[in-house]
């Protein structure tokens, strides 16, 4: 039965979804007003954030008229069992709630994110994760700890790799093949700060360094990484190709044909319309099939690209939220292990003794790479970035490997990190029949 249906009766039977969300930023203050519309079938019952009137501006932006600021599990069980939400800067209260059925993970954080997680698969909760930072990193290992406890961990429609997702697989229930996924994107600087975003991000309310990263590849990078995780594909070089285009259709004949149909490519393109959303491109070798949709004018093939013209996390996110509930479906999640990473370069000319601020700061950009790619040059992924005191001079533009850093002890998602490498050793040609596996049965 389709998830909405089930949303309906779940709506109609009083039991609906019961979502804590972690996180009260730009993003987290929209989701929360679009879930307390409400959804049918979902309501938000609980938010933590380390400032707790950043919470209640969240509940009164949405709509809520009433809420109670807790500080254990038992006291958020009992308010939810009464019908009243709760706040609270803990958020482990949040993950031992037996009221609550799955935490949206919402911060943009790393190494607090993955303690956060971690304590939801204890708990038993399914998590959803609006964090490409935590995600690209050690998304891998946490699907395969989210599998032992039995829940399931996924990333959202409506950010970019939902999307792109959400369309590949239905392109691929169609009987079609894909072989390339991306992002639409308005423009790329590798050398935005945020001294450059400052305005921007006063413009509408976020926060400076995250908009940095949208502009300056970094955000990019997470989310094709992402992509790239959950189906195999490749990137064609190190930070993409991204041709620039007019019309997103144009990408047909924009990227490499050798490289689509012999590992899956994922990449962007700039200012090409509709400006906003995802893009899948499929590959089709019948005479007669490429006939029948150049008639209905997606073009002359073999190659044809498919996109959705728009992506909204706040509006789409339940969607994923009744998936993973429902039917146990992740929107987004790795196939495996890693197949891209993305490494931290130098922003500009750095000095040995500068500590590195991490994503959307002054000091570095990301690019994805290919896991082999990156490991044979020792890459700092940079999500392990941030904290780490360079040991010698970078030139502008170099990739920062883990021997030009000393690195912040005792971080657990940099145990995390040594784990998924573990549990995935690299070897020669072990990651490619992967990507063509899943292209030749799409």
């Amino acid at each position: 039965m389709a998830v909405d249906t089930l949303l309906l009766k779940r709506a109609a039977e009083g039991n609906p979804i019961r979502v804590g969300m972690v996180g009260a930023g730009a993003t987290g203050r929209a989701i929360a007003l679009q879930l307390g519309t409400p959804v049918p079938g979902i309501r938000l019952v609980a938010i933590s954030n380390r400032t707790p009137e950043h919470a209640e501006r969240s509940f009164r932006e949405g709509g809520f008229k009433e809420w109670r600021r807790v500080s254990s599990a038992p006291e958020a069980e009992a308010s939810i069992n009464l019908g009243v939400p709760v706040l609270t800067d803990d958020p482990y209260v949040l993950t031992a709630c037996d009221a609550i059925d799955i935490l949206i993970e919402v911060t943009g954080t790393v190494e607090a994110a993955a303690h956060v997680v971690l304590d939801a698969f204890a708990h038993g909760k399914h998590v959803v994760l609006v964090n490409a930072e935590l995600d690209s990193l050690v998304g891998p290992i946490l699907k395969a700890k989210a599998d032992a406890a039995g829940v399931v961990v996924t990333h959202t429609d409506g950010d970019e790799p939902g999307v792109a997702m959400t369309l590949l697989r239905y392109l691929r229930t169609l009987g079609l093949r894909p072989v390339a996924a991306g992002n639409i994107k308005g423009m790329v600087d590798h050398y935005r700060t945020p001294e450059t975003q400052v305005g921007f991000a006063k413009k509408y309310d976020q926060d400076v360094r995250k908009v940095t990263s949208f502009a300056d590849s970094t955000k990019l990078s997470m989310e094709t990484t992402v992509v790239a995780n959950a189906t195999g594909f490749h990137v064609g070089r190190r930070g993409m190709y991204g041709p620039a285009c007019k019309y997103v259709r144009e990408l047909s004949t924009l990227l490499p044909a050798e490289q689509m149909l012999e590992t899956g490519l994922v990449d962007y393109s700039v200012g090409a319309m509709p400006l906003t959303g995802a893009w899948v491109i499929v590959h089709e070798t019948s005479e007669l099939k490429k006939a029948q949709l150049s008639y209905y004018r997606l073009g002359d093939g073999p190659f044809f690209v498919f996109y959705t013209p728009f992506h909204l996390p706040h509006i789409q996110i339940p969607s994923t939220i009744g998936r993973a509930v429902v039917h146990r479906d992740a929107t987004v999640a790795p196939l495996g292990g890693p197949v891209c990473e993305v490494l931290t370069i130098a922003k500009r000319d750095l000095k040995a003794g500068e500590k590195l601020d991490g994503v959307g700061g002054f000091c570095s950009y990301g690019l994805i790479d290919n896991r082999a790619a990156a490991r044979a040059v020792n890459a700092l992924p940079i999500g392990l970035s941030e904290g780490c005191i360079l040991k010698r001079d970078i030139a502008k533009d170099d990739v920062i490997s883990f021997d030009d850093v000393e690195s912040p002890s005792g971080r657990l998602v940099e145990k995390l990190w040594h784990e998924q490498n573990e549990r995935w050793p690299l070897a020669a040609g072990k990651t490619e029949p992967q990507a063509r596996q899943l292209v030749e049965v799409s």
